[in-house]
C-alpha cells in the first residue's frame, strides 16, 4: 500500500499531479482545493496518499494532511459516494466546521461540490452523523 510520496512534481494537470519519486511518476488526483495550495512543478511536495484498487484500476490520491486522508477514508466507506467525490469533500473546510455542519444536519457546506446532489448530501450527513462522535 502506498500511504505517503515525497518528491518532485513534474506535472500539474487540472485534477493530478505527477510526482517524480527517486525516478518513479506517480499520478496522484488531488482535490481542487489542494490544487490551489500546491506549489508549482519543479518544486517538492509531501503527500499522504490513499491507493484504490479494483478489477482493473489503480488510482492514487493525495491529501496534504493526514487528518484529511483519515476523513478521506471515512467518506469513501459510504455507500454511493465514490472515491472522487470523497477526494472533494474531504477537502471543503476544516474538519471541525464540516463537524458542526453535519451536527446541525446542514448540507449546504456541500454546496461547492457540483457533483454532490441533495440527496448525496443528506446520505453523507446521515452516515457522518453516526459515525462523528468517534471519527472526526
Amino acid at each position: 500500500m502506498i500511504s505517503y510520496l515525497e518528491g518532485e512534481i513534474i506535472f500539474k494537470g487540472e485534477k493530478f499531479i505527477i510526482l517524480n519519486v527517486n525516478g518513479v511518476g506517480y499520478k496522484v488526483f488531488l482535490s481542487q482545493k489542494a490544487l490551489d495550495k500546491i506549489a508549482r512543478e519543479g518544486e517538492n511536495l509531501k503527500i499522504f496518499c490513499f491507493l484504490n484498487v479494483r478489477e482493473n484500476l489503480l488510482d492514487l490520491y493525495g491529501f496534504l494532511s493526514q487528518k484529511e486522508l483519515e476523513f478521506f477514508e471515512i467518506l469513501n466507506e459510504i455507500p454511493s459516494i465514490g472515491p472522487k467525490t470523497a477526494l472533494e469533500v474531504s477537502s471543503i473546510g476544516p474538519l471541525g466546521k464540516i463537524k458542526e455542519a453535519i451536527e446541525k444536519g446542514d448540507e449546504r457546506i456541500f454546496e461547492e461540490i457540483p457533483s454532490l446532489g441533495k440527496k448525496k448530501a443528506q446520505i453523507i450527513i446521515l452516515e457522518l452523523s453516526k459515525r462523528a462522535r468517534k471519527s472526526l
